[in-house]
């Protein structure tokens, strides 16, 4: 999750190309699953804090970067940045289509790197019921300066807004937002500041959230119990 705190504070979400089977057309932080490259064992040269954090975070951390870089063309945690802004745009669509490695981009281009820059916002871990399964890091990081820009394959569109904003678009039906994401904004929207995100975080350090689902009749419903943080929330789901 990127934030920033001019003109107010907002955080940017990107918009998933329709065509995408996986939440189509949905609004996201940008992110997405660990690669190989990520676990790669150079990243213990190439980025500052790799043996300061958990070894289970190094690869979603280098990820989270990774992905933010690729479906948006920022990249967090970044102490050195690119000299060639030029360079990224194709850059980014070779590690999309697996013809360069992360890594190999940081060392070619000297960027440095340091995953402490990035907080851990929260864990998820789907129900068991659902089909597609996922144990997803979300993390809080100060956006870097610039402008977002969509890769135009997996996303379509960026858009910063306030986390508060977010919700009310997504509840009068303007924006598709799937429920983990929507539980964070609603953390998010409880601060004005990434100092007070950060945190808020850190007080909820090393607590996995997992949603039970219940069943109702022939309505299935998904909820979370107080102790997860996020006060006591049950929708009902629309999966099969």
């Amino acid at each position: 999750m990127l934030v920033r705190e001019q003109p107010v504070f907002e955080v940017l979400m990107v918009r998933r190309h329709h065509q995408i089977d996986f939440m189509s057309g949905a609004m996201v932080f940008p992110g997405g699953k660990v690669e190989e490259h990520d676990l790669d064992p150079r990243w213990a040269e190439s980025a500052i804090g790799w043996n300061d954090v958990a070894e289970i975070e190094r690869g979603p951390r280098i990820a989270a970067i990774r992905e933010a870089f690729e479906e948006s063309g920022m990249l967090p945690g970044c102490v050195a940045p690119p000299a060639d802004r030029e360079g990224s745009a194709h850059a980014r669509a070779a590690m999309e289509n697996g013809t360069l490695a992360f890594i190999d981009y940081v060392r070619q281009h000297e960027v440095t790197l340091d995953l402490r820059m990035l907080t851990l916002f929260s864990r998820w871990l789907t129900p068991p019921v659902v089909p597609k399964r996922f144990d997803t890091f979300f993390y809080v990081a100060s956006a870097p300066a610039g402008e977002a820009v969509a890769d135009g394959r997996e996303t379509v569109d960026t858009e910063w807004l306030a986390p508060a904003d977010a919700l009310r678009l997504a509840a009068e039906g303007h924006r598709t937002i799937v429920f983990p994401t929507r539980m964070n904004l609603g953390l998010l929207a409880t601060t004005r500041t990434l100092a007070g995100a950060v945190a808020a975080a850190k007080a909820r350090s090393g607590r996995t959230i997992q949603p039970r689902v219940e069943q109702r009749g022939s309505d299935r419903y998904i909820m979370l119990d107080p102790e997860a943080g996020y006060g006591h929330v049950e929708e009902l789901l629309s999966i099969p």
